[in-house]
């Protein structure tokens, strides 16, 4: 299994989600939206567009990590992920 994750070093819920990805022997393929302005702009350009976003949408909350599976469907829940 390999996940996309989208997120910062910066972010404790990231940081959470990447070490119980690894502990569950997940291939983790991490994009940190703050190392890279290109991989920011992606970033910015799923959060306005994706239907996932839509209730982040207009407030503070940045929606990170987002985590992508391997057939391309997205969550913003860790548990579904681990499943």
């Amino acid at each position: 299994m390999t996940i996309k994750v989208i997120g910062s070093h910066c972010c404790p819920d990231t940081l959470y989600a990447l070490n119980q990805l690894a502990a569950a022997g997940a291939a983790i393929d991490f994009v940190d939206i703050l190392a890279s302005h290109a991989d920011l702009k992606q970033y910015l350009a799923l959060r306005d567009s994706d239907p996932l976003y839509a209730e982040i949408r207009g407030t503070e909350r940045l929606g990170i990590p987002c985590f992508i599976k391997e057939d391309g469907s997205k969550t913003l829940d860790l548990k579904e992920v681990l499943k």
